[in-house]
């Protein structure tokens, strides 16, 4: 079989944002928008609250603390303002009599000129005065309540949201994961192993934030926007128009942030990926590097990696210690116009103090919602740059190959899924190829018009040089190819009207390197027993039959015993042993082995060899042979070279013939 190895970069793909991502990202909302809705109605509700804040500091100010009543003109030239106190209460009564000269009284209200009340004693002021006391005891005690309030909203809000963003974080994660186990091989091809690490770690930890932190804190933020535009217009239409002329730099800044900060984002994920591939592949092939003296060659080559993650990292930054001053920057100037603009109001008494400070706490929450906006922006280009990726590997379907930008145009159909649902298939008497022809490159056919045919009982062995297109036949025997021409039968139908899984099940493959997880021995060999219940006999059985049964009485927990990953912590043979033993408890009706005894001991094998002649009895069998001694045993063998049939025999009928079988046992028996 042929492969491309070698290191893959990731290519660019298309826009990088786009509504059409957020549309497909909805599906994974619609479970939890109670949720959603539940998190943005408090979030109205917290908007409300930061709101009223500053307003409330103003009522203080401008009711109790500094309670200009209103000014009149005196002397026709010159404007004073005056403080109005109710004529119900005895001790005003008191003090407007004890000083009529400085009262007007008018109705049931006295006023007093703002000039006149230092006439008065420090005593009377504060008799005068102690129902602005207690006002503003009273707008303290609400401001302390409305904090409190936005606290538990605040609270219960993030909570809420956490716990929905990490529900469909589960859910999204769960679906890729799932579909990822349904591709063909040929994807796998063309993706390393560290760039689909990425996406099911790294780039579904950003959909995290994007659900959690942009969707419903822009609601937050347009709110608050619009609701401070409306409040500072409410309060004063002339001062607010004035503070609103810094907008259109904040636009324009806004913008080229947003401009130049998409590339840098969908740059650093695609280093992020390849930093992870090259990773992965260091790991994988630490043995062949460290044997062949390949350190610092590798070493030079994850630092060019690194480097580049490390100048798009910097260009983020660069782009943010670029905006976010010029943000505050253009909020210190919207300040300082109200203070200007607003100050001159109040000394001309055209605006209030009280007015002043509000204008001030709002425009400084204006600027906040601005730089959260370019904040969230951040995290939206980041998890927009994720969601491409991950609807890249959403969008590949075993009938479509690779999706664009997952390496390069592929030309190998791999296995499609069975049209209008699988074929039933009964127990499997047959297995025919006719005419098959396959390439993996189209200029470089593998296959050329293969034709043969097995049946129950029957075992096949495939021999030839390399290259010949041995594991190619088990590759589309097993589905994880279609033939570009010719047609696959089993029991007469067309294995693409036989859905994989369904081929799959009936048969067993013993790779000639096998693939062991990170589990238990037990869970290594019986997971995939089709027996209904895998007890004590069977298993002791199985384990007898492949020679196991000293191997795991030797093993610290027996069959409990976790190996490593791969495998690893155990010999080649012992692997292989596992393997064949997997390929018994799941009692296939069809068995390939390819080189299946390689990897065992000369002694290990006649045992081995014994026991599966017993195994593929009353089945069909075929044996991927490289090893000539291993083929001889089978009731035909079949010898390719280039892709064709060359010859097809017994091996006493294939030596008398003295043909391209006979020259490769010479070779394999100088």
């Amino acid at each position: 079989m042929r492969f491309e190895y070698g290191y893959a970069e990731e290519e660019k793909l298309g826009k990088p944002y786009d509504v059409g991502l957020l549309k497909r990202l909805y599906p994974f909302t619609r479970p939890y928008r109670k949720l959603i809705y539940l998190s943005i109605f408090m979030i109205v509700l917290i908007t409300m609250v930061d709101l009223s804040l500053p307003y409330i500091t103003k009522i203080a100010i401008d009711r109790y603390i500094v309670p200009h009543h209103d000014t009149r003109e005196i002397t026709g030239t010159r404007r004073e303002g005056f403080l109005r106190f109710a004529m119900g209460r005895p001790a005003v009564r008191r003090i407007v009599s004890d000083n009529p000269a400085l009262f007007s009284v008018r109705g049931t209200y006295a006023d007093i000129p703002l000039s006149k009340l230092s006439s008065l004693s420090r005593e009377e002021i504060a008799r005068l005065r102690s129902g602005h006391l207690s006002g503003v005891t009273r707008v303290g005690a609400v401001f302390f309540v409305l904090i409190i309030t936005g606290f538990v909203l605040n609270y219960l809000q993030i909570l809420v949201m956490e716990y929905t963003g990490q529900k469909i974080m589960h859910d999204l994660r769960m679906t890729l994961y799932e579909h990822i186990q349904r591709l063909s091989v040929s994807f796998f091809n063309r993706n390393p192993v560290g760039r689909l690490v990425t996406r099911v770690t790294n780039d579904v930890q950003n959909m995290n934030e994007l659900f959690t932190s942009v969707i419903v804190f822009v609601f937050k933020d347009l709110f608050l926007l619009a609701g401070i535009a409306a409040v500072l217009m409410g309060i004063d239409m002339k001062l607010a128009l004035i503070s609103f002329t810094v907008l259109p730099p904040v636009l324009i800044a806004s913008g080229r942030f947003a401009a130049r900060a998409r590339e840098t984002f969908r740059t650093l994920r695609i280093k992020l990926a390849e930093i992870n591939t090259r990773f992965s592949e260091t790991i994988g092939g630490i043995k062949v590097i460290q044997l062949f003296r390949h350190e610092k060659e590798n070493l030079r080559r994850f630092e060019r990696l690194s480097r580049e993650n490390y100048l798009a990292g910097m260009q983020q930054v660069h782009i943010f210690a670029v905006f976010m001053p010029v943000i505050e920057l253009l909020g210190a100037t919207a300040i300082a116009v109200v203070i200007y603009f607003g100050g001159r109001g109040v000394i001309g008494e055209t605006v209030t103090l009280g007015a002043l400070v509000a204008f001030i706490s709002y425009m400084r929450m204006f600027f906040r919602p601005i730089r959260d906006i370019a904040e969230k922006y951040n995290v939206m280009q980041n998890a927009m740059a994720s969601a491409e990726r991950l609807f890249v590997i959403l969008d590949a379907e075993d009938a479509d190959g690779p999706a664009p930008g997952t390496g390069g145009d592929l030309s190998v159909p791999p296995a499609a899924p069975a049209a209008g649902g699988s074929a039933p298939l009964g127990k499997i008497t047959s297995v025919s190829f006719e005419d098959v022809y396959f390439a993996y490159p189209p200029e470089d056919p593998v296959l050329r018009g293969i034709s043969f045919t097995i049946r129950a009982g029957e075992s096949l062995a495939i021999v030839g040089p390399t290259g010949a297109g041995k594991t190619t036949l088990v590759n589309l025997l097993t589905r994880f190819y279609d033939p570009l021409e010719g047609t696959i039968r089993i029991n007469g139908l067309d294995t693409r009207l036989i859905s994989p899984e369904v081929i799959r099940s009936r048969m067993a493959l013993v790779p000639q390197d096998p693939f062991l997880f990170s589990d238990t021995v037990r869970n290594n060999i019986f997971r995939s027993a089709k027996t209904a219940s895998v007890d004590d006999r069977f298993i002791q059985e199985v384990l007898e039959a492949t020679h196991l049964t000293g191997f795991v009485d030797d093993l610290p927990e027996g069959l409990d015993t976790v190996l490593s990953e791969g495998g690893q912590s155990i010999s080649s043979g012992q692997r292989q042993l596992i393997s064949i033993a997997r390929a018994f408890a799941r009692d296939p009706e069809l068995i390939i082995l390819d080189e299946a005894t390689s990897y065992i001991d000369s002694e290990t094998e006649q045992i081995v060899q014994d026991t599966l002649r017993r195994l593929m009895r009353g089945r069909a069998s075929i044996i991927i042979a490289h090893r000539l001694s291993t083929a001889r045993q089978a009731d035909r063998i079949m010898v390719l070279n280039r892709g064709r049939i060359m010859e097809s025999g017994t091996h006493a009928a294939l030596m008398e013939k003295q043909g391209f079988y006979y020259r490769l046992h010479l070779l394999d028996h100088p």
